[in-house]
């Protein structure tokens, strides 16, 4: 490995958001439209305690933290762990992202944050590429997220996250707000075979 954190002959993709370069680890999710739409959306305050969560190569984790944001991100893959770790670095705030290892909430339990960012596996397919695949409905990530989303945002807290046509957006309303959580729709962007938005949700 070298100074970079790069091992010798590795394998990297980059990818370009507003003219500034990310790096892409093999195996690790690569930003598109739909990362791209939440960061269009992204707003922090100075000082927010901010949570991402499957924050593969990390990119919407340093815009959080370049925006006064105390951010912790995590990811099941650890290859994904330490290519966030690699543009936090590069990007100049690796002292202000937190990177944990797991599954959804499981690395910050009992923490509450004032906001909370998931680019959620969404795709109705049974494939289990933890990357795109969100199980034959699509929610097989998404619900257990809504389950336990309250718990984890703080009074004045919101979270962030997006949501395909695909996936029944009817029932994120109702899953939302059987947790005590308002719902509103942020903007959406049309693809060949569906629509994607990004969701708000507050506590009422």
């Amino acid at each position: 490995m070298d100074k970079t954190g790069l091992y010798r002959g590795e394998e990297i993709s980059r990818i370009f958001y507003r003219g500034r370069e990310f790096l892409v680890l093999p195996g690790v999710y690569e930003p598109a439209e739909d990362t791209f739409l939440l960061a269009e959306n992204l707003r922090v305050e100075r000082g927010e305690r901010v949570l991402e969560l499957g924050t593969g190569c990390g990119l919407l984790a340093v815009l959080a933290a370049e925006r006064g944001g105390k951010v912790v991100a995590t990811d099941v893959s650890e290859e994904a762990i330490r290519c966030a770790w690699l543009n936090a670095w590069k990007h100049g705030v690796g002292r202000r992202v937190e990177l944990r290892r797991g599954w959804l909430f499981e690395p910050v339990k009992k923490m509450k944050f004032d906001l909370i960012l998931f680019n959620p596996p969404y795709l109705p397919v049974e494939e289990e590429d933890p990357r795109w695949g969100g199980g034959k409905d699509g929610r097989g990530v998404l619900d257990p997220f809504l389950s336990s989303l309250s718990s984890h945002l703080s009074g004045r807290g919101r979270a962030l996250f997006v949501q395909s046509s695909l996936s029944g957006m009817g029932e994120t309303l109702e899953k939302a707000r059987e947790q005590g959580l308002g719902v509103r729709l942020l903007s959406g962007l049309r693809r060949f075979f569906e629509e994607l938005w990004v969701v708000e949700v507050r506590p009422f």
